[in-house]
């Protein structure tokens, strides 16, 4: 069965209330979409969220990108089993109209096209997209079923009395492991710890991440205050150009570093992995190229002896949800879990299905053919700006 059509779409996703890091802040998310749909009327979605401090991605910039590609002689196959939908996700190869050593400016792009033949065939096939993981050669190493995922929680960059309240309510609500945005100019990290960890309580596993916010020379000293709050791990303390020097101090720490924006594809991978630079990836399926790529970093962390985590991005709708939902129930030994935030940071749903995690974090494994979410079509006109259709055949 052949893609008959592909078509892109920009929207801007209204979140319920301000995100705020070291990187960014944020009241809306602007994503990309793609709907794909087969020579017999099957449709499948999916999702990329470009971020320009990232990856270098803009929306435009990858709507551009789209209609440059050579779609028609990239994805011309008629696949009939998963080992060749698996084929034809390797040959799409957006158009990249610059320079692109770290091979990561097409990534919410290729992220968004591939979830989209993904989930078209796994309706066509009736299976759930987690299918893939057992079929992609990559991803034998880490292959595992699991019927639950335990997703983690994040507290942002925010007053002293709603950093309190928001630890107060995760607490509440059986969260086991938390995230807290640090480094951001101003703050008093060590004073917002010693805050956050008796609202959460001694049991809360508690790891940080800074955005970048720091430089390697400063980061010893930057850290040292915050260990006796037992945070479990510390995510991309310094900018990606000061990695190398981040393999020297890293050693000198007494918390594991974990990578982030530093790890956007397989260079990157594989530069961290040389220099020694870090003890954990964080893979995310947007930045990081889609389900098949995030599939090969995670297979990559492991034969070196590296943990890993699937984290989202802010803004996330029910299609990227789904997708991450599928990765995390068929990958082993993933040491955090991030997203499904739906219903806790979008205004509305862009999916009929919610799919938002329930008490503690915990969501089950997504059993319905494809990604098992649809798009509500009224929700997708509003949040519509711009869009590109392709036909193919």
């Amino acid at each position: 069965m052949r893609i008959a059509e592909l078509t892109c779409y920009i929207v801007r996703v209204p979140l319920r209330r301000v995100i705020r890091h070291a990187s960014a802040t944020r009241c809306e998310s602007t994503n990309l979409l793609v709907r794909c749909r087969l020579a017999n009327g099957i449709e499948g979605w999916g999702e990329g969220v470009p971020r320009d401090y990232v990856t270098g991605e803009t929306p435009e910039g990858a709507l551009d990108q789209f209609g440059q590609t050579p779609l028609e002689r990239q994805l011309c196959a008629s696949p009939t089993r998963w080992s060749e939908v698996i084929e034809l996700c390797g040959a799409f190869q957006p158009s990249v109209p610059c320079d692109d050593p770290r091979g990561c400016r097409s990534n919410s792009l290729r992220c968004a096209v591939e979830l989209a033949i993904l989930d078209a065939y796994g309706r066509l096939f009736a299976e759930p997209i987690s299918t893939v993981t057992r079929h992609f050669p990559p991803a034998r190493s880490i292959s595992h079923e699991r019927r639950e995922v335990r997703y983690s929680t994040t507290i942002t960059a925010e007053s002293a009395f709603a950093e309190c309240r928001s630890a107060l309510k995760m607490r509440c609500y059986g969260f086991q492991q938390c995230k807290v945005k640090v480094g951001l100019a101003g703050a008093d990290d060590a004073r917002r710890l010693r805050r956050i960890r008796l609202c959460l309580g001694s049991r809360v596993d508690i790891r940080i991440d800074a955005n970048e916010s720091w430089h390697a020379d400063k980061l010893a000293a930057a850290v040292e205050p915050l260990l006796r709050y037992r945070i479990s791990c510390l995510e991309q303390p310094v900018p990606h150009a000061e990695l190398d020097s981040l393999a020297e101090v890293r050693t000198r720490l007494a918390v594991p570093i974990m990578l982030d924006e530093s790890l956007t594809s397989m260079a990157d991978a594989q530069r961290a992995t040389a220099v020694r630079a870090c003890d954990l990836f964080n893979i995310r399926l947007s930045k990081c190229g889609g389900f098949l790529n995030s599939l090969r970093l995670a297979a990559e962390a492991s034969a070196h002896g590296l943990g890993y985590q699937l984290g989202c991005h802010p803004g996330e709708t029910g299609i990227l949800s789904a997708a991450g939902r599928h990765w995390a129930t068929s990958v082993s030994n993933i040491r955090y879990l991030e997203g499904s935030y739906d219903r806790h940071v979008l205004r509305e749903l862009l999916t009929n299905e919610d799919i938002t995690f329930a008490y503690g974090g915990r969501a089950p494994a997504l059993e319905s053919p494809g990604s098992g979410v649809h798009v509500n079509p009224e929700v997708l006109a509003r949040w519509t700006i711009r869009e590109l259709k392709r036909p193919l055949a």
